[in-house]
Order: C-alpha cells, then structure tokens, then sequence
C-alpha cells in the first residue's frame, strides 16, 4: 500500500518549518478559510472547527492525500484574542494579556481525504505573560510586527521575551502546529518519520 501525498493546508511558513522537521515529504495549499469564531462557540471548539474546515478546503484539490489542518486561538477568561491585523489592536491585545495566563489552544485537524475519515485533536498551551510595560510593548510591536499572529505574541521570535512561563504537552504547539500530537495521528493512518 502506497502512502498517500501529505499536504499541509497552510501559507504559515512556521507550520511549515515545523512539519519539515519529521522529515516527510510534503506540500502545502492554502485554505483560503475564514478564521472566524461562530456566535456563542467557545474558543476550544472554534479551533478545532477551524482546522477541520481548512483541512476540507483543500480536499478537492488533493483527493488522494492526507491533508493537515491546523488553527490556533488564544483566549482569556473566555475572550477570543485572534490575529491583530493592525498595530493599535496588537497593542490592546498585549495590554491586556500582561501579567495574566493565556490559553493559546491549538486545533489539529488529519483528514485522510479519499476515505474523508478524520481525525482531530486540540493541544493548549499555557502562556504566562511578563508584566510588560507600555514601552515594552511599544518596542516589542515595533521590532517583530506580529500583526498576523494569534495574541499578538510570536514565541518564535522577539515575542519569547514577553513570556515569563510556557506550559504545555508539546513545545510546538505554540508555534501552531503539534507535532507530538500529528505523530499519533499520522500513526493512525500508518504513516511515521520513523518507518524504515
């Protein structure tokens, strides 16, 4: 039984260079997904929605693969703090989130696209944030510019030094793509980086 094609249904160069590390060989599509909550969803079941719908968006025009879904939102006592897309919002959003613990929680989505089984799985990370400064911020959004980037905040660059504490079940997770937990669902469609 041949394996089927890996796709993974994002521009995010991140989630892209995370994937890469298990070593498969892949290609990426872009979702073209509406990242928006629905009314009355809670942040967890938005991100599990979403990376479910991104991987669908892309089916149609990879029948035969195995397509990776992914969305992440980060949320504070039940407020959704999703991309910031200007610099003013960027600023609000990390007033906000300073000195606090932040969920940013992680959808992952694995749709084996002939059979249209899914498999899907969400990973929160736990994001307690340094009690920054005005300026600080100001500094930070000037320096990294994390406009497209859920919380304002990105990990894998300048936005670490906003951070005091991560705690979660996979390190890549933050970074939008989990990869302890893609591995398990890989594994259910008999795919692993370690097969011979």
């Amino acid at each position: 039984m041949t394996t089927p094609q890996l796709i993974l249904a994002s521009t995010s160069p991140f989630r892209r260079d995370l994937l890469a590390r298990l070593g498969l060989p892949f290609a990426t599509a872009n979702p073209a997904v509406a990242e928006a909550m629905l009314p009355g969803e809670s942040p967890e079941d938005g991100a599990l929605r979403l990376s479910e719908a991104k991987a669908r968006a892309v089916a149609g025009m990879h029948p035969a693969a195995l397509i990776i879904g992914s969305d992440q939102v980060a949320c504070l006592d039940g407020r959704v703090f999703g991309k910031p897309l200007t610099h003013a919002n960027a600023v609000r959003q990390l007033q906000t989130m300073r000195g606090r613990q932040v969920n940013f929680f992680t959808g992952l989505c694995l749709l084996h696209a002939p059979s249209g089984r899914v498999h899907c799985r969400g990973v929160p990370t736990l994001v307690s944030f340094r009690d920054l400064s005005d300026a600080e911020i100001e500094r930070y959004l000037q320096l990294e510019q994390p406009y497209n980037c859920a919380g304002s905040a990105r990990a894998e660059g300048l936005g670490i030094a906003l951070i005091a504490r991560i705690d979660g079940p996979d390190p890549n997770a933050l970074i939008g793509l989990p990869l302890i937990a893609l591995c398990d669902l890989l594994r259910r469609e008999n795919v692993s980086p370690l097969q011979p």
